[in-house]
């Protein structure tokens, strides 16, 4: 079942974000939460940390696993997810660094780091909620338009749109890594309950495509249709070509 919230704008997404996010974690303690990066999830953790910080949530049990990281960047490097998450959600909250996981961007053996990933969330049962947002392209996570949909965790080559999006966070579209290590669609897949915001009128074919257009790997986004438990949030702008 698909439910589409529609709001006003991105700050009105951004607390439904982090309202559901946080009865998930009301309603279990230990739950593990697919996460995101990019502009669109910023706001939700900032809403997040601030309930964390008056003591209205605990992430002390809760273990995340997040999506993707950009191949060739060590953890340190300013532009890389893990660092991301760290500035905008893990050091406000009180979780347990041991419990935060990103894909390593800089292993020796890629390969094997995305296999282990993929054991890694067995593991821990699957994942409870998966936060997403969606890009341009349809892409989710960073699995990119192709001519199949990929099940494990793997090494993608970043579109040009993507890379040409992402560049606003680096000096120049040249610094933009062209190559990336995302978790496939069978986890996303497999998470029990799905979360998508998307904000923004440059977002609304994808978002319209996506949820009422055929199912192709050629708009990844398009799969979410087959899942059982998903919640669109999205403000005005990107839902503009809903009826």
């Amino acid at each position: 079942m698909m439910q589409i919230i529609r709001v006003k704008d991105y700050e009105e997404m951004s607390c439904r974000g982090a309202a559901l996010i946080a009865q998930q974690i009301t309603d279990r303690k230990q739950s593990v939460l697919g996460l995101a990066t990019g502009s669109t999830p910023i706001g939700t953790y900032r809403k997040l940390s601030e309930f964390c910080m008056e003591g209205k949530l605990d992430f002390s049990e809760v273990t995340t696993i997040n999506l993707d990281e950009y191949l060739g960047l060590s953890p340190e490097h300013p532009q890389s997810y893990r660092y991301f998450m760290n500035e905008n959600l893990f050091s406000h909250i009180n979780i347990r660094q041991e419990n935060t996981h990103v894909p390593c961007g800089d292993a020796d053996d890629v390969q094997a780091a995305c296999r282990a990933y993929d054991e890694m969330i067995e593991l821990l049962g699957g994942i409870d909620l998966q936060l997403l947002g969606l890009g341009h392209n349809g892409h989710i996570g960073f699995n990119e338009p192709a001519d199949v949909f990929v099940k494990e965790t793997h090494v993608i080559d970043l579109s040009e749109r993507t890379i040409r999006a992402n560049s606003r966070l680096f000096r120049s579209e040249e610094e933009v890594p062209g190559k990336a290590v995302t978790v496939g669609l069978g986890a996303i897949m497999g998470a029990r309950r799905i979360l998508l915001l998307v904000s923004g009128e440059d977002k609304a074919p994808a978002l319209h495509a996506a949820l009422h257009g055929p199912i192709t790997p050629r708009l990844p986004g398009s799969i979410l249709q087959l899942h059982p438990d998903v919640t669109v949030i999205a403000d005005e702008a990107a839902l503009q070509e809903e009826p």
